[in-house]
């Protein structure tokens, strides 16, 4: 067993192996490339993490969550891509994170802002983690499911573990980047949010399609493409909301001053 793990995890612990690519000017191209690839494969998961965090009451909350899943995110990397070899038997975690996700966008969309408050009230008292450790659960159990293909596709472009690793913690932290960037939005643009759980049911649907059984895989530039459409039309839509807004406010302004003059 020992033996087993040594040859896992020996060569995160060979410094002359991090002396030869952190001094070698092709390795850091590998590693832009890994942290490119890295961060077009978890456009996905940094609006789930965006998402996710909006359960959470307050914005101090929701930046400690990122934080705190950060480095659950990094330990679990350093793990997984020691087990690379043997992540293609573990297609069934992707079927897992389908449900889970398909689960998240029903809730989301089955319940009314009062229900959504006495949900949170009531889950407080059955819950067995405080809200804020719970969410920080949620979000390394999508760390977990996103990291599969992350982790393959860069297995696929270096066999070097230090070169995999250190490109996948960069991209780690340019992607809750992207998260954090994402979750503010939500907050000045509250069509954000919905606009984000009709994605993570996309999320679903292709995380499902690309089991072995199925073996359909949707490009992650493509997906990224539809997401930034995506937002495109939200921010179009929130605009337009906002406009009727004003024109409505001033409507009513108009009519209160003609029946006071009257």
């Amino acid at each position: 067993m020992l033996h087993f793990l040594g040859q896992l995890y020996g060569p995160f612990f060979d410094l002359h192996n991090w002396e030869t690519v952190i001094t070698s000017g092709n390795d850091w191209l590998i590693i832009f490339s890994l942290v490119m690839i890295e961060c077009l494969l978890s456009v996905d998961n940094a609006v789930v993490l965006a998402a996710q965090t909006q359960s959470l009451p307050t914005q101090k909350q929701r930046e400690e969550s990122l934080f705190y899943g950060i480095w659950g995110a990094y330990i679990f990397r350093f793990i997984i891509i020691g087990l690379g070899t043997y992540l293609i038997h573990f297609w069934e975690i992707k079927v897992v994170g389908a449900l889970y996700l398909a689960y998240l966008v029903l809730q989301f969309f089955t319940r009314t802002r009062v229900k959504h408050t006495r949900k949170l009230v009531s889950d407080r008292k059955r819950r067995i983690l405080p809200l804020f450790w719970s969410v920080v659960l949620q979000i390394e159990m999508m760390d977990i499911i996103f990291s599969v293909d992350s982790v393959l596709a860069s297995l696929a472009i270096s066999s070097n573990p230090v070169i995999v690793l250190i490109g996948g913690l960069i991209g780690i932290l340019a992607m809750r980047g992207v998260a954090e960037v994402i979750m503010k939005l939500m907050q000045r643009i509250p069509e954000l949010e919905p606009m984000a759980y009709i994605l993570i049911g996309l999320i679903a649907v292709k995380l499902f399609i690309s089991i072995p059984a199925i073996d359909i895989e949707i490009p992650a530039a493509l997906f990224g493409i539809v997401v930034l459409a995506a937002i495109v039309i939200t921010l179009i839509i929130h605009v337009i909301r906002k406009r009727r807004r004003a024109q409505t406010k001033q409507d009513e302004a108009t009519k209160s001053t003609e029946s006071t003059e009257s």
